[in-house]
């Protein structure tokens, strides 16, 4: 038990220590797309009938900032100690396998949900927004870093320079993120689009979420939570076994 706390209070230290870029930056970032689409389309869109646009774009907008920092912070972690060779000292402790990854997809977990508090703190006064089902919005954020936590781990393992990580991150989790429905109800597109929509499963992450919140989505939350569990034991197993094998990190 000591080993893996050591281990995640030292990830958590280091997102920490530079939480203006780990956190205030997110933040920002997220805040900007909210005052643009906001104010863009407010007064031309209506999401179920009655809920604002800036209202429906908001749990979108804190969902997508802690999928984005969870995979971010195992990510990174991973790769700058690949690069600098301090890895190596982890390496010659005695923690397993599962160590490993409780304590570097629990601290992803950390701050993804810091990251998404401080975004709905400060996006909570610019509309109107009630907890329907605070249950769900909490199982959702949790399984949803948890899930990208632990595909930040076999990003960190797989890459080897930071160009390898960039292009995991632009050419499969932003585009996968942006085509989620943060921006858009899954029923305002073709046809064609809901139906490939319902193969990604941020999609399901981002439906539950925001049914926490109005109480109406997309498709059932129970549906949702099914594929969320199921895609985050198919990536964690995964990840665990890469880390049993010492994929990329024993030579």
């Amino acid at each position: 038990m000591q080993g893996w706390q050591t281990l995640f209070y030292k990830e958590v230290l280091r997102f920490w220590k530079v939480s203006f870029q780990t956190i205030a930056a997110p933040v920002l970032t997220a805040l900007l797309y909210l005052l643009i689409f906001g104010h863009v389309l407010e007064d031309h869109v209506k999401v179920y009938g009655q809920i604002s646009y800036t209202a429906f774009l908001i749990p979108g907008l804190v969902m997508m900032s802690v999928l984005q920092n969870a995979f971010a912070n195992s990510s990174s972690s991973l790769i700058q100690s690949k690069i600098t060779g301090n890895l190596i000292f982890l390496l010659l402790t005695p923690l397993s396998h599962w160590a490993w990854f409780v304590a570097y997809v629990g601290s992803s977990i950390l701050r993804g949900l810091v990251v998404g508090a401080v975004l709905l703190l400060v996006t909570v006064w610019f509309a109107d927004l009630t907890l329907v089902a605070p249950l769900w919005v909490l199982v959702f954020a949790v399984l949803g870093a948890a899930l990208l936590g632990a595909m930040g781990l076999i990003a960190g393992l797989w890459a080897e320079k930071f160009d390898q990580l960039a292009a995991f991150q632009n050419f499969l989790i932003m585009p996968m993120t942006f085509l989620s429905g943060v921006f858009y109800s899954l029923h305002t597109l073709p046809a064609f689009w809901q139906g490939l929509s319902h193969f990604n499963p941020f999609f399901y992450m981002i439906d539950g979420f925001r049914y926490g919140f109005f109480g109406v989505s997309d498709v059932s939350p129970w549906l949702s939570l099914g594929v969320v569990v199921v895609a985050l034991l198919g990536v964690g197993g995964l990840a665990v076994h890469l880390l049993r094998i010492g994929y990329k990190i024993r030579h």
